[in-house]
């Protein structure tokens, strides 16, 4: 989730057919293929049989026209402003048995791919995550998860809704990560014991994922638009957590589709019960007329061990020639981009060009730029400080919009620097009257906690700094003026600064 975001409280390779509901060889599958021993018992003693592909098929057509409804609305919806020509089918299982159920709920597990126009025919469209419950009768306490009831097929006359909603179904849900392995395409893992008998609750700060809280000692996050490959989200906290890294909170179990390759669905990590989000804390601080001094030096420090831990855990590769002048360009190219988009942008592009210029140039030195895995979308949202103080970094998955192949690409660490420096511009000014004092406060403290811990201030890299913080607010100019235009005159501050920093 962007910076610019975090104040509102986040492809398969496979060819699709142009049809309504088809997919090639989509994986298909009900509970009772399950190779668990452990199977959920409502789904053993059912009398059903795998579902096959023709039938996951039958399914999604009689659920498209709800789909067509009910998905575009979705805060994770990505492909807003254009309309679903039609969704073809990736994977179906039952995870509680649908088909068979009576009083009580079923529960669909569906990878989508909703297909629109604009993109190539052969292209296939984004991919998403759907939990469906599925009942004979909504009880009234679900009717705001209402989707709809099925006219036809295998559902017909049933009541489907997101399933998340249900506090049964939630139950269920961590029932298969207590017992890891497989169900149809589905993989379940772990490295940690689940307690029994953890009430589910979900939160309702939806963005580009969902999550459920377990007993307030579990959170999982589930992933709606997926794409294929390990998430950051999981691979960069287990790399942590075997590193020893306390900064960020170990997965206890995650599942992931396997088809056509392993796609990464969910995550169960530990639920930092009372701790507070470091924009709230930012929030708070201003309207106390409180300084913040202490903790942006804390954050600082958190986010430096963070990075030293990636840097021993992953490899560190040197930028050569030319990736460095790729990177560069790729900035300059998000900034003509979004001048083009927004004309206040505009008698600022030459300042800023020489920002990205700067960078350019330092591929032709003797030394290439050391880069590393890093969180790639830090803010203060994406902190948490528990009641003793102690300061943990949050959402490794970094940001959505952008592929995961990029968002997996080792980048200089001064990214999370950038990311977290403008974040405290954002609190300072969304505080009346703005305060940038209090701002440049937080800035310095923060690179002062950084150098503490890692031995090397971020300032001292001062071409790539710049140039991140230019890509980031050129990022948020062009995101405010579609989305808030009150909010672009915070941004613009930042790109008046930067535009002046010629020097």
């Amino acid at each position: 989730m962007s910076e610019a975001a975090s104040t509102r409280v986040a492809t398969s390779k496979r060819k699709t057919k142009s049809t309504t509901t088809s997919a090639s060889t989509p994986a298909v599958a009900s509970a009772g293929t399950s190779t668990t021993a452990g199977t959920n018992t409502t789904a053993s003693t059912a009398t059903n049989t795998p579902m096959s592909t023709a039938a996951g098929e039958d399914l999604l057509s009689s659920l498209a026209p709800l789909l067509h409804a009910w998905l575009p609305g979705r805060r994770w919806f990505a492909g807003k402003g254009q309309p679903v020509t039609h969704f073809s089918l990736v994977s179906a299982t039952e995870i509680l048995p649908a088909r068979f159920a009576g009083t009580g709920p079923g529960l669909l597990h569906l990878l989508v791919r909703a297909h629109q126009p604009g993109l190539p025919t052969d292209a296939p469209g984004d991919c998403y995550q759907l939990l469906l419950g599925v009942r004979a009768m909504l009880p009234p306490r679900l009717a705001a998860a209402r989707i709809g009831r099925v006219q036809d097929g295998p559902l017909a006359g049933r009541t489907v809704y997101e399933g998340l909603h249900d506090p049964r179904v939630a139950e269920l849900l961590l029932e298969r990560f207590r017992r890891p392995g497989t169900l149809g395409p589905l993989r379940f893992d772990g490295t940690t014991a689940i307690p029994a008998g953890l009430t589910p609750r979900l939160l309702d700060t939806e963005q580009s994922n969902s999550s459920l809280v377990y007993g307030d000692s579990h959170i999982l996050k589930i992933f709606r638009r997926v794409f294929p490959g390990t998430n950051p989200d999981l691979e960069l906290p287990l790399a942590l957590s075997r590193e020893g890294c306390r900064r960020v909170p170990a997965p206890v179990a995650w599942f992931e589709a396997t088809t056509p390759q392993p796609v990464t669905l969910g995550v169960l990590q530990p639920f930092l019960r009372g701790a507070r989000d470091g924009w709230q804390l930012a929030l708070g601080a201003l309207a106390a007329g409180r300084d913040f001094v202490p903790e942006a030096r804390a954050l600082g420090r958190a986010t430096a061990e963070v990075h030293i831990a990636l840097a021993a855990a992953l490899p560190t590769p040197a930028l050569s020639l030319s990736q460095t002048r790729q990177l560069a360009d790729g900035m300059t190219g998000r900034l003509e981009a979004a001048a083009g988009a927004v004309p206040a942008l505009v008698p600022y592009v030459p300042g800023l060009l020489t920002a990205f210029d700067a960078v350019a140039a330092l591929g032709r030195g003797d030394s290439g730029c050391a880069v590393q895995r890093v969180h790639g979308d830090l803010h203060l949202g994406q902190t948490l400080c528990a009641e003793d103080g102690f300061w943990s970094l949050i959402d490794f998955e970094g940001e959505p919009a952008r592929p995961l192949p990029e968002r997996r690409r080792p980048q200089p660490p001064v990214r999370d620097v950038a990311g977290m420096l403008r974040s405290f511009d954002y609190a300072a000014r969304s505080h009346r009257p703005w305060d940038d004092a209090w701002a440049a406060r937080c800035r310095a403290a923060y690179c002062e906690g950084y150098a503490q811990a890692a031995g090397s201030d971020p300032r001292g890299e001062p071409e790539l700094l710049r140039a991140y913080e230019t890509d980031k607010a050129v990022y948020e100019v062009l995101y405010e003026a579609r989305n808030r235009p009150d909010w672009l005159p915070v941004p613009m501050a930042a790109i008046q600064r930067l535009a002046a920093a010629t020097d």
